[in-house]
């Protein structure tokens, strides 16, 4: 019995054709719950570490001193965790697929966040708080 659901498998797919596409020759099909890749917002991050410690193959870096995020793409498996761990909404995930690399690049970004600076009180303020 055996035999025979091969044999029907094996020209089952010789007559419908390969099963894979030939990306990027072929673009991949997409769809609303589509992982693409994640894209980071320096703009708004704080540099509080929450997506480098969310993200369970540590392809995100962050070095607090020097301003600098980075994430490693060969590693990144596009679960999306540091994007839900983020408060600040800085990163995001895209339905788009990047094209093949052959060469492995880490991105690197500068924060460039900056603190707004508080009122300053009104004279009336500080008389009534005294």
């Amino acid at each position: 019995m055996g035999y025979f659901e091969m044999t029907r498998a094996v020209l089952r797919n010789l007559v419908r054709g390969p099963a894979t596409r030939q990306y990027p020759a072929v673009p991949a099909r997409t769809g609303p719950f589509t992982r693409g890749h994640v894209t980071f917002d320096p703009a708004t991050c704080r540099s509080c570490g929450l997506c480098s410690r969310r993200c369970p193959c540590e392809a995100i870096r962050i070095e607090k001193e020097e301003k600098v995020w980075e994430i490693d793409r060969m590693r990144c498996v596009a679960c999306g965790d540091c994007v839900e761990g983020c408060p600040f909404g800085s990163l995001t995930m895209e339905p788009e697929y990047f094209p093949p690399v052959v060469e492995h690049v880490v991105e690197r970004h500068t924060i460039t966040y900056v603190k707004p600076e508080k009122p300053a009180k009104k004279p009336a303020e500080e008389s009534a708080g005294a």
